[in-house]
């Protein structure tokens, strides 16, 4: 299980190091795609073996979940660590997240997300605001 926050630069060649308390679940190969709310998502390959699973009972007559899985799929990029613990994230998915020099790196349960810092603050401070909100919608169980 992913979970954690954690601060990270990316460096000119557009790589980040990914936390090392997240190295051994992602494993030796991953996937990294473009997620939700400006962010990446990075999935160890057995949980995008899962999700893909999932993806292709999707109608491909409608045209949300056509839209959908195009998104999700032509985005997604496998890649593996360097000796340093880095990976490279390519310019389109550096693009897409609007990621700048301050990154944070997130765990969430099955995945690991990737931030701009500026975004992932604005976020957080908005979601903040509703927190109690939404787990009272969601969540029936008591934490």
């Amino acid at each position: 299980m992913f979970m954690g926050e954690y601060r990270h630069t990316i460096d000119d060649k557009g790589r980040i190091i990914i936390p090392a308390k997240f190295r051994d679940d992602l494993g030796e190969t991953f996937v990294v795609t473009r997620g939700l709310d400006n962010c990446l998502f990075v999935y160890p390959a057995t949980e995008w073996t899962q999700l893909e699973q999932k993806l292709k009972t999707l109608p491909f007559t409608r045209s949300d979940a056509r839209a959908f899985t195009r998104f999700f799929f032509s985005g997604a990029t496998e890649v593996g660590l360097d000796k340093q613990g880095r990976i490279h994230l390519p310019l389109n998915l550096r693009t897409y997240a609007k990621l700048s020099k301050e990154c944070v790196v997130i765990g969430v349960s099955n995945r690991v997300e990737v931030w701009d810092k500026h975004i992932w603050e604005n976020y957080f401070a908005a979601s903040e605001q509703s927190f109690n909100d939404i787990a009272e919608k969601i969540v029936d169980f008591d934490l």
